[in-house]
């Protein structure tokens, strides 16, 4: 937790001289998978597991993907893993869509057992995208 709320955040880095050919695919899919989620454009209420396959899809396009889920909402000064809404693989029975002023985790990755771990993982804030819409925007954080 920070002086001014809670955060969430994770880096991946490379250790030990430069990363295998592989290995540097998957962390740019796994980074391109956050760009995607982080400048999604979508209708209010949206219900985050149908926002899953932006975060995915380039993993998906050579055959890649991981096992946990994309994204949880993110309490102030509250529990960081928080509710009601998530960006998971399935539906959540209490997801009520998804509506300006949530934040989430946007927080892909992917893992080879026993070799190595990636994952980005930001905060993004659901914003209006204008007043002349229904559409409302994620926007990464700093």
């Amino acid at each position: 937790m920070s002086r001014d709320g809670t955060t969430d955040i994770t880096r991946s880095r490379q250790l030990g001289g430069a990363p295998p050919p592989a290995r540097r695919a998957a962390f740019t899919r796994v980074l391109k998978g956050q760009i995607m989620l982080g400048t999604a454009v979508f209708p209010k209420g949206t219900v985050g597991h149908t926002l899953e396959s932006f975060a995915r899809k380039a993993l998906w396009d050579v055959g890649l993907n991981y096992a946990h889920g994309t994204g949880h909402g993110v309490g102030h000064f509250l529990n960081v893993h928080e509710g009601p809404s998530g960006i998971l693989s399935g539906p959540l029975a209490t997801d009520p869509g998804i509506v300006p002023g949530m934040i989430f985790s946007n927080e892909p990755g992917y893992y080879e057992v026993g070799q190595y771990g990636i994952r980005h993982e930001d905060l993004v804030e659901v914003i209006e995208l204008n007043n002349d819409s229904d559409h409302i925007l994620v926007r990464n954080e700093p």
